[in-house]
């Protein structure tokens, strides 16, 4: 056997150039698809990380009826009581209380339908990166009803720092009432739907102007978690602590969430296989190539008494030596690019309407995993092993006496 594996070493050397091009094509194939694997992952998890830090969080606590009708007078009682009870377990590292009203904000020239958010801002920084988005002014500073807007929004009804924007929102009563705020920040979260939809102020603000002044209430308790593979374990740990609440892990609240992240291994397979696909016909044609202009050589040493197995063999490890030295190649070359990509990451600001519009950043850093790498290594392994069947089989059906004829 080791004298059969020097011998197929050697013979893919025999034609120097073509087992070079053989093997830079499969080493580019094998860059190229790690890195689009990579890129794919890092761009839903950007999306993904976006949603979660811009407004969902890792676990959301409602009312069992908020999230059904998202009516003001459906709220949680003693709310900062219960926020504090997020932090008995270990896993929580900040959390926010909100009263969450939808309305209207209206100026001069027009008026728009959003949501209102009733913040702490000091809470609120440790669960959402809004603060980090300030393009003007600040996070809600202290005064007089102050008003956190989207630059955008503020320019579709002429607003701008210091403007007056008037709130019309329902209360604890069911009744519809308003109140005017003054702009102290505008933000830029590079989402187009939230930028437009969302206006924060601060919570006492929303519950003086909503009758419940002095009430502890709040709609949304959101938290993040330190590891959010452990989402939701900690929900089922928690979950004791508030009967007559709805806990809810990210997952749940944004189900289109869930479902990009549990696309993500679909994709992946699917990807390798079109890969597959591609490769195997190449790796077939170039050692059937092989096979055909060694036809002579193949009928005496089959003559000379090396059965039918060896030969098989032979040509197989022929095939397998071609994908395994490629495959560090590959690897290796992608493992540079990716740790260029890892601190520069890939600049897709040509696409950023495009990209606002589905929340994700304008940067997408490359994600991968240790498994993309084996997913990888076993798929060309697979290939060169299937794709050497044919040839193989081709060149056990030679007959000696005709193989040796032959010109």
């Amino acid at each position: 056997m080791g004298v059969l594996i020097k011998i197929a070493w050697r013979n893919i050397w025999r034609s120097r150039t073509r087992s070079l091009v053989v093997l830079g094509a499969i080493s580019l194939g094998i860059w190229a698809l790690i890195f689009l694997l990579s890129f794919s992952r890092g761009m839903v998890y950007n999306l993904i990380d976006n949603s979660i830090r811009r407004e969902i969080g890792h676990l959301q606590l409602e009312h069992p009826e908020f999230n059904k009708q998202h009516d003001f007078r459906f709220h949680l009682e003693n709310a900062d009581s219960l926020g504090a009870l997020f932090f008995q377990d270990p896993g929580v590292v900040s959390v926010s209380e909100r009263a969450v009203s939808m309305g209207m904000v209206s100026s001069a020239k027009g008026a728009r339908g959003v949501r209102i958010w009733g913040i702490d801002p000091e809470r609120e920084r440790g669960v959402t990166f809004i603060a980090d988005k300030i393009v003007e002014g600040e996070f809600l500073e202290p005064g007089r009803n102050p008003i956190l807007m989207s630059s955008h929004l503020a320019g579709k009804l002429g607003l701008k720092m210091r403007s007056k924007a008037v709130l019309t929102f329902q209360d604890l009563e069911g009744n519809i009432t308003a109140g005017a705020f003054r702009i102290t920040g505008l933000f830029d979260s590079g989402t187009t739907p939230f930028d437009e939809g969302t206006v924060m102020v601060r919570r006492e603000d929303l519950l003086r102007l909503t009758g419940g002044a002095d009430r502890d209430i709040a709609q949304q308790i959101v938290a993040i978690v330190d590891d959010p593979d452990s989402v939701e374990v900690i929900r089922d740990r928690l979950a004791p602590l508030f009967p007559g609440a709805k806990l809810r892990t990210y997952e749940e609240v944004a189900p289109e969430v869930a479902l990009y992240e549990s696309q993500i291994g679909l994709t992946n397979m699917i990807v390798i296989t079109i890969f597959m696909l591609a490769l195997i016909f190449g790796i077939i044609n170039t050692m059937l190539m092989a096979v055909l202009e060694r036809v002579r050589e193949l009928g005496m040493l089959m003559a000379i008494g090396m059965n039918r197995r060896r030969v098989f063999l032979m040509v197989m490890f022929e095939t397998l030596f071609l994908g395994l030295t490629a495959m560090p190649v590959g690897i290796g070359l992608v493992m540079l690019t990716l740790k260029f990509f890892e601190k520069t990451g890939i600049d897709l600001s040509i696409f950023s309407e495009g990209m606002r519009e589905f929340g994700m950043s304008e940067i997408v850093y490359p994600d991968p995993v240790t498994s993309i790498y084996f997913q990888v290594a076993g798929a060309v392994f697979l290939t060169a092993f299937l794709g050497a069947i044919y040839p193989a089989w081709k060149a056990i059906r030679l007959k000696p006496v005709e193989a040796l004829s032959k010109i």
